[in-house]
C-alpha cells in the first residue's frame, strides 16, 4: 500500500508540474509550447480524470495560435511586401501541422460538461500551395536580378536563395543552372604563388610542395586557392610566398671522448673481517659473497650536424585595387643531426641505451638543396596555419 501511494503522490506531482508548465506557457503566449506540452501530457490515459486540465488548456491554446496566426497572414497580405511571403508560407503549414499533431488525441472528452472539446480544423492545402507558388516565384525573379550584380555578397545571397527554393520546389525552372553561376560568380578566386628575393636557388620540389593546395583542405563555400592560373577566371586576391633569406650552416663533424665506469659482479670471494681473516658460518664454513670489480670504456663520439633556415613573408594583394592587405612572417629551420662512436675498453660500462651509436657508421651529409626541400614540411605546416587564422574575406 505505501509503495502503491507513493507512485500516485509521484504521478500526481508529475502531472501537476506539467500542467503549470503548460499553463505558463499559454499565458506569456507560447501557445505552440503548450500545444506541445498537452499532447505529451495526453498521449497515455487521455481520459483520465486527471488529465483534464490538458484538455481545457489545449484547447484554449489552439483557439488562440489559429486566431493570432490568421491575423497575422491577413496583415501580411494587406501590406502586399514580398518579404513576407515566407512568413505567409510558414504559417500556413505551421496551422496545418499543429492540426495534425492533436488529430490523433482526438476524440478529447471534457467530463464536466459532457462534450469533446472543440478544435475546428481547415483545409489549408490551397492555401499552402498558393503561397508556396508565390514564394517560388520571388526567390526565383529576386535571384536572377542579384545575379545581374557585381557585388559578391548580393551574389552568394542569391546562392543561397536558390539552395533553398530548390527544396522548396525541386527542379523548379532553370535553378540548377543559376546556383552554378551564383557559385561561379560569388566565389572568391586566390591565385597563390612564390617569389624568390634570395640569392640562391629554391628547389622545385619545395615550390610545388608549398603550392600543392589540394593537401591543404582550405578550400571553403566561398574562396579556392589556385596555384596554377586558369584562363576563365578573374582572380579576386593573390597570396604570394616571398623566399627573404637561406642560412646554410657548414658540415661541422665535433668529436668528444669521455670516459664511463662500472662495477659488475666477478665470481665470489671469502667474506673476510677487519683483521683480514675469513668468516665462517656456525658449522664451519667459508661465507662467501659476491666480488665486484670496476670495468672501464674510452667512447670517441661524433656528432655531424649541418642546419638551414629559411625566412620568407606571405603577401596578401587585392587584385582589384592592387593593394597590399596584409603581410604574415613565416620562417622554418630544418636540422640534420648524426652521432656515431667507437670505443676502447669493455662496452658493458656504457648504459644500454648509448650502445646504438656503436653500430653507426658516418653518413655523407645531405646537400644544400636537399636541405632547403626538408624544411619544406614545417613550411607548409605554417603557411597553412596563416591561411586558416586570416581569410581574404568572413
Amino acid at each position: 500500500m505505501k509503495k502503491i501511494t507513493l507512485l500516485l503522490t509521484f504521478f500526481v506531482l508529475i502531472t501537476s508540474c506539467g500542467v503549470r508548465q503548460t499553463r505558463e506557457s499559454l499565458t506569456s503566449g507560447d501557445y505552440d509550447s503548450a500545444i506541445q506540452n498537452a499532447v505529451e501530457g495526453l498521449r497515455n490515459r487521455k481520459d483520465a480524470k486527471g488529465k483534464q486540465d490538458y484538455v481545457y488548456l489545449l484547447e484554449e491554446a489552439f483557439a488562440k495560435a489559429k486566431e493570432r496566426d490568421l491575423r497575422n497572414i491577413a496583415t501580411w497580405f494587406k501590406d502586399a511586401n514580398p518579404n513576407n511571403l515566407e512568413k505567409i508560407f510558414n504559417t500556413y503549414q505551421q496551422l496545418n501541422n499543429r492540426q495534425e499533431l492533436i488529430r490523433p488525441l482526438l476524440p478529447l472528452k471534457l467530463l464536466k460538461e459532457g462534450r469533446n472539446a472543440i478544435f475546428p480544423f481547415d483545409d489549408y492545402t490551397d492555401q499552402i500551395v498558393s503561397s508556396k507558388n508565390a514564394l517560388s516565384k520571388h526567390l526565383y525573379d529576386n535571384s536572377k536580378a542579384l545575379l545581374g550584380s557585381k557585388d559578391k555578397m548580393s551574389i552568394r545571397r542569391a546562392y543561397d536563395d536558390l539552395v533553398y527554393l530548390d527544396q522548396l520546389s525541386p527542379g523548379y525552372k532553370d535553378v540548377a543552372k543559376l546556383m552554378d553561376e551564383a557559385k561561379f560568380k560569388g566565389t572568391d578566386y586566390v591565385s597563390v604563388f612564390t617569389k624568390n628575393e634570395t640569392n640562391m636557388v629554391i628547389p622545385v620540389r619545395l615550390q610545388n610542395d608549398l603550392l600543392d593546395f589540394s593537401t591543404f583542405g582550405l578550400n571553403d563555400k566561398w574562396t579556392v586557392y589556385h596555384s596554377n592560373r586558369m584562363k576563365d577566371i578573374n582572380y579576386d586576391y593573390g597570396l604570394i610566398v616571398n623566399f627573404r633569406e637561406i642560412n646554410i650552416s657548414p658540415e661541422q663533424v665535433k668529436e668528444k671522448e669521455f670516459i664511463k665506469e662500472k662495477q659488475i659482479k666477478d665470481g665470489k670471494k671469502p667474506l673476510v673481517n677487519a683483521q683480514g681473516q675469513q668468516v665462517k658460518d656456525s658449522l664451519g664454513n667459508v661465507i662467501m659473497v659476491d666480488n665486484f670489480k670496476t670495468i672501464r670504456i674510452n667512447i670517441y663520439e661524433f656528432r655531424q650536424f649541418k642546419s638551414t633556415q629559411v625566412t620568407a613573408k606571405v603577401d596578401y594583394i587585392d587584385f582589384k585595387t592592387n593593394q597590399l592587405i596584409d603581410t604574415f612572417p613565416l620562417a622554418s629551420e630544418f636540422v640534420f643531426e648524426h652521432i656515431y662512436s667507437t670505443y676502447n675498453g669493455d662496452r658493458r660500462a656504457c648504459d644500454d641505451s648509448y650502445l646504438p651509436y656503436f653500430d653507426k657508421r658516418a653518413v655523407a651529409f645531405p646537400s644544400n638543396e636537399q636541405m632547403v626541400y626538408d624544411s619544406g614540411e614545417d613550411l607548409k605546416a605554417k603557411l597553412k596555419d596563416i591561411i586558416v587564422r586570416n581569410k581574404f574575406r568572413r
